[in-house]
């Protein structure tokens, strides 16, 4: 991945609405959900949804197909892979591994709160 690509990409989820319409998706899986679904479940009306759509698509982070009369979004999974590896491809000096011996910060820790990650299994 390109650096502009990755830039493209955080702008697109540069906005509430949007991130949440992404992380929405992506628990949604292979399904997807179309944009009715999409707007009764996070309560966007539908016209603000759908400049939020066209923004992510265009960006690259949904895909859509036309099923009928609906266009049904699925969270692009290989991009968001894709700018996953790009952040993280020079972590511990290109050595990923070793990350999952470093300490990190706790999500959601009110003060630094540190936990160890386990390395995956190989």
């Amino acid at each position: 991945m390109e650096k502009d690509a990755a830039i493209a990409i955080f702008e697109s989820l540069a906005s509430g609405v949007r991130l949440d319409v992404y992380r929405l998706l992506v628990k949604e899986g292979l399904a997807g959900m179309v944009a009715g679904e999409i707007a009764a479940r996070l309560a966007v009306p539908p016209t603000n949804l759908s400049f939020h759509l066209k923004a992510l698509t265009q960006s690259g982070m949904l895909t859509v197909k036309q099923e009928g009369r609906f266009q049904r979004y699925r969270a692009n999974m290989p991009l968001m892979l894709d700018l996953i590896d790009y952040l993280t491809a020079e972590c511990c000096s290109g050595n990923p591994a070793q990350c999952f011996d470093r300490l990190v910060l706790s999500p959601g820790a009110d003060a630094p709160a540190f936990r160890k990650l386990k390395a995956p299994e190989k």
